[in-house]
C-alpha cells in the first residue's frame, strides 16, 4: 500500500511495538517515487515481535510505554538486548498477575519477545502450540469476494438472513454492498472529487509554485517541495446519502427482492420507461441501474445453475459495476482460478520479457489506472502466465490490447482477469497466436472479404478495384478484437453483444464498421483509403452494435465457416450453447456430420471466389417457407409465407429436368448473360423477385456457379452464395425433385 514505506512521509509502524532490527536499521529518506521514507529490516518475524508486544499488552491490561518518548521508547527497545530473558523481565516490570497465565502463553511469549531474529519463531511453528488446537485445519487463504474461489460448493456454509417483517420499514439501502451502493451514489449526483476538494484534502496550487529552485545540467532538482498529492492521507470523510436515498424512495421494496423462477420481472413506472432509452442513458440512471444490480447479482450468485437466464437478461443490457464478473460468466469461467493462477510461475525469465516490456507502457496509457505503475506490473504478471501457461501459442503485438478490458473490469483480481483472457482467445481468436498463424489470418480475411461482397458488393467491387483489400487495414481489428481501434468504453458496449455472438460474430463487427465509412470510401481511391485507416474517423458504437447484430442473424451461418474456427462443445462440457443473439441465428443447432456439411476448402481456391459458400443442410433449412416470430416452432407456417432463399440452377436444361431441388429456378451459365454482360431477361426476371432473400447458386462444380455468382455481384446483387459441393451433395442425400413425365 505504501511501496515499502516510499510513498508516505512517514515511519511505517508504531515506534512502540517496532522491532529491535527494524529501530537499528533505521529509515533512508529520497527513496521511491514520491521521495518518502523506506523502512528496513522488516520481515514476518518483525510482525511476530509485535504480536508478542500486543500479546503482553493485553496481559497487563495496558499499554507498556505509553509515558515515554519516542526517543526514549526507541533507545528502551533498544536495551532489551542485554535481557537473557526479555518476556520474564517485561512480565516482572508491567504484569502483576502473573501467576495465571498459562504455560502455553508464556512459550508464545518467549518465542515472539526473541531480541535476535535469527532466533525469533516463525508463524507456522507458533500454531503446533497447544493453545491453537482448537483452530479449524482447513483454513484457506481468503479472496476477494467472488463467484470463481471454490472449487466446492459455495452453498456448502449457507447462512440465512431473516427477512424484514415489513419491507416498507426496513432500510433496504443498507442490505446491499458498499460497491454498489457506492456505484448508486455517484449515479444519484455524487462527486467524490468535489468532497475532496471541499475537505482540503485535494489542493489545488499555481503550476508555477511547483517549479525547483535549481536544476542542474546532469537534471538534477533542488529546492522543489514534494507534491503531497501523491501520498498517504489517513484523513476520513463520511459521503452523505441523503440525495440517494430521496432517489430512491419511490422505489417498492419488492424489487430489492426478484424471483428468479419468474419467466420475466416487470419493471413499473419510470424503470419501465428508461428501459426504452439509448443504452448510454440507462447507465446513467439511478433507479434503472438498482433494478438491473439486483437483478443481475442474484443471477450471479445463482451461477452456473442459473446460466441459461443470465445470458438472456445480458441480451438486454449489462450494469457497468458487475460487467467483469458477467463477462466470465458468459465465457464459462468456472473452478478455483485463484488456485489456477498461483500454480504459474510468472517470475523466471523467459523470452518474451523484452517485448511485454516494450508494448505495455504504449498500451491504453489514455487510462489513468492503466497507465500506472500498478497498472503496468498487473499487465505483465497476466500476459506472462498466458504465454508460460499455453507453451503452444507465442506472445503476438497485441496480445497487450486484448488484456486490457479485462484487466480494467478485474484490476483487483488477476486471477479472474486471466482467466477471462484465457477462455476469450481460444473462442474468437482460435490459432491465431500460433508461430505461424498466416493460414490462420489468410482464412478470416478470406471470408470476411466474401461476406462485404454479401452484404454490399457495390462497396465490395469498389474496394476490390483499386486493390484496398482487408489485409491492409483489418489484420489489427481482428487479432485485438478492435481493442487496438476503440477505446476501452466503447469497446464495453460493442464486447457486452460480442461475448453474447459465436466465432463469426467479428466479422459481422467488421462489415458494420465499413458500412458506416461507406460514402468516403465508395469517393476513395487507394492512397484516401490509406489515410482513412490511418487515422480511423469517429465510429459510432451503438449504431454499430445494432447494424453487426442484424447483419450477423441474416447471415448464414455456414458462410462464415472457417477450418480454424472454435470446435463446438461438447454438451457435458457447455453451460449454453454458443451464442445468444437470436433465436433463428444463434441457438441453433451445429451442423451434424450427416454429409451435408461444409467441406474445407483450401485457401488457393477460396481466393478465386468472391461470393461465399453455404451447405446443401442450410440450404434445405433456407428453402423451407420463414416463420413469423409469433409462430410456435412446433406450428404451422403462415399463409403466403415463403422461402428464406431463392435457389438458381445453372446447370443445362437437360440435366435439370433430371431431378433437380424443389423450387429452383434452372437459368443455365450459358445463357445467363448476354453477349455485353447483362443478365438475360428470364434471369433478370427471377431476381427482381427476390427482395431480400438469399440467392444460392447451385451447379455440377462449385467453380461453374462461383464464376456466375461472380457475375452477379458485379451487378452489385446482395446476399449471393453459392452451394458447397454442387448438385451431388444433395443428389447422393436423395432430396432431389424429378419431374412427372407429360403425356
Amino acid at each position: 500500500m505504501t511501496g515499502g514505506g516510499a510513498d508516505v512521509d512517514f515511519p511505517i509502524g508504531y515506534p512502540a511495538y517496532l522491532a529491535p532490527e527494524v529501530v537499528a536499521q533505521g529509515v533512508r529518506h529520497g527513496v521511491g517515487n514520491a521521495g518518502g521514507i523506506a523502512v528496513y529490516g522488516v520481515s514476518p518475524k518483525s510482525d511476530l515481535w509485535a504480536l508478542g508486544l500486543v500479546l503482553l499488552e493485553m496481559l497487563a491490561g495496558r499499554q507498556i510505554w505509553k509515558e515515554s518518548s519516542v526517543v526514549k521508547t526507541l533507545t528502551d527497545i533498544l536495551k532489551l538486548g542485554k535481557q537473557t530473558d526479555i518476556s520474564s523481565s517485561l512480565l516482572a516490570q508491567f504484569c502483576s498477575n502473573r501467576k495465571d497465565i498459562s504455560d502455553d502463553i508464556l512459550q508464545i511469549l518467549r518465542s515472539c519477545l526473541v531480541y535476535s531474529p535469527t532466533q525469533r519463531a516463525m508463524a507456522a511453528e507458533l500454531l503446533q502450540r497447544g493453545v491453537f488446537e482448537e483452530v479449524p485445519s482447513t483454513l484457506h487463504p481468503t479472496y476477494c469476494s467472488d463467484f470463481w474461489s471454490a472449487d466446492g460448493l459455495r452453498c456448502a456454509n449457507l447462512e440465512l438472513t431473516t427477512c424484514p417483517e415489513s419491507v416498507e420499514d426496513a432500510d433496504l439501502l443498507a442490505e446491499r454492498s458498499l460497491d454498489e451502493v457506492y456505484h448508486l451514489w455517484g449515479l444519484a449526483g455524487g462527486d467524490l472529487e468535489r468532497e475532496l476538494v471541499s475537505h482540503g484534502i485535494i489542493c489545488c496550487k499555481p503550476a508555477v509554485c511547483t517549479l525547483p529552485n535549481l536544476v542542474l545540467e546532469a537534471g538534477e532538482v533542488y529546492g522543489q517541495a514534494r507534491d503531497r498529492s501523491w501520498l498517504l492521507n489517513d484523513t476520513t470523510v463520511t459521503l452523505s446519502i441523503s440525495q440517494l436515498r430521496t432517489r430512491l424512495q419511490d422505489v417498492p421494496g419488492e424489487v430489492f427482492f426478484p424471483l428468479l423462477e419468474e419467466e420475466d420481472v416487470s419493471l413499473e413506472g419510470t424503470a419501465m420507461e428508461t428501459a426504452r432509452l439509448p443504452l448510454v442513458i440507462r447507465e446513467r440512471d439511478t433507479e434503472y441501474q438498482l433494478f438491473r444490480l439486483v437483478l443481475l447479482r442474484r443471477l450471479l450468485q445463482a451461477y452456473p445453475y442459473k446460466c441459461e437466464r443470465l445470458w438472456k437478461e445480458a441480451r438486454v443490457d449489462i450494469p457497468p459495476l458487475l460487467r467483469g464478473h458477467i463477462w466470465a460468466a458468459l465465457l464459462g469461467v468456472k473452478g478455483n482460478i485463484h488456485r489456477r493462477y498461483e500454480a504459474i510461475d510468472k517470475d523466471t525469465p523467459i523470452q518474451t520479457d523484452r517485448q511485454i516490456e516494450v508494448d505495455v507502457p504504449r498500451c491504453h496509457q489514455y487510462n489513468e489506472l492503466l497507465s500506472s505503475p500498478e497498472g503496468h506490473t498487473k499487465f505483465k504478471h497476466i500476459l506472462k502466465a498466458w504465454v508460460v501457461s499455453h507453451p503452444q501459442l507465442v506472445y503476438w503485438q497485441g496480445l497487450d490490447s486484448l488484456c486490457a478490458p479485462f484487466l480494467f473490469l478485474n484490476f483487483n483480481n488477476e486471477a479472474l482477469a486471466y482467466a477471462c483472457m484465457s477462455a476469450f482467445v481460444p473462442k474468437y481468436l482460435r490459432d491465431f497466436f500460433l508461430k505461424d498463424n498466416s493460414h490462420v489470418i489468410q482464412e478470416y480475411l478470406m471470408v470476411f472479404s466474401q461476406l462485404i461482397a454479401f452484404h454490399d458488393p457495390e462497396l465490395s467491387n469498389h474496394l476490390n478495384h483499386i486493390k484496398f483489400i482487408p489485409d491492409l487495414y483489418a489484420i489489427p481489428w481482428f487479432l485485438t478484437m478492435f481493442t487496438h481501434v476503440f477505446p476501452l468504453h466503447k469497446i464495453f458496449h460493442l464486447w457486452d453483444t460480442l461475448l453474447l455472438g459465436n466465432h463469426s460474430f467479428p466479422l459481422s463487427v467488421g462489415v458494420a464498421i465499413l458500412q458506416q465509412l461507406r460514402a468516403r470510401l465508395l469517393a476513395s481511391a487507394f492512397n484516401d483509403c490509406i489515410l482513412l485507416f490511418s487515422d480511423l474517423p469517429e465510429v459510432d458504437i451503438e449504431r454499430c452494435v445494432r447494424d453487426s447484430t442484424s447483419l450477423f442473424c441474416c447471415t448464414p451461418r455456414s458462410a462464415t465457416f472457417r477450418q480454424h474456427a472454435c470446435p463446438p462443445r461438447s454438451p457435458q462440457n457447455s453451460v449454453r450453447s454458443p451464442s445468444y443473439i437470436s433465436g433463428t441465428y444463434a441457438n441453433s443447432k451445429e451442423p451434424e456430420n450427416n454429409g451435408l456439411g461444409r467441406d474445407t476448402v483450401p485457401i488457393s481456391e477460396l481466393k478465386m471466389e468472391i461470393c461465399p459458400r453455404i451447405s446443401a443442410e442450410e440450404l434445405l433449412e433456407l428453402c423451407e417457407p420463414a416463420r413469423s416470430r409469433s409462430e410456435p416452432s412446433e406450428g404451422r407456417r403462415s399463409r403466403g409465407a415463403r422461402p428464406r432463399a431463392l435457389v438458381l440452377d445453372v446447370r443445362s436444361a437437360d440435366e435439370f429436368s433430371r431431378g433437380h431441388l424443389s423450387g429452383s429456378i434452372n437459368i443455365p451459365a450459358g445463357t445467363a448473360l448476354t453477349p455485353g454482360g447483362a443478365l438475360c431477361p428470364a434471369a433478370s426476371n427471377s431476381l427482381a423477385q427476390q427482395r431480400g432473400r438469399v440467392i444460392v447458386l447451385v451447379g455440377n462444380a462449385s467453380r461453374t456457379a462461383a464464376t456466375v455468382a461472380a457475375h452477379l455481384q458485379r451487378l452489385h446483387y446482395p446476399k449471393v452464395c453459392i452451394l458447397d459441393g454442387g448438385i451431388s451433395k444433395i443428389k447422393e442425400a436423395g432430396l432431389l425433385t424429378v419431374p412427372s413425365p407429360q403425356i
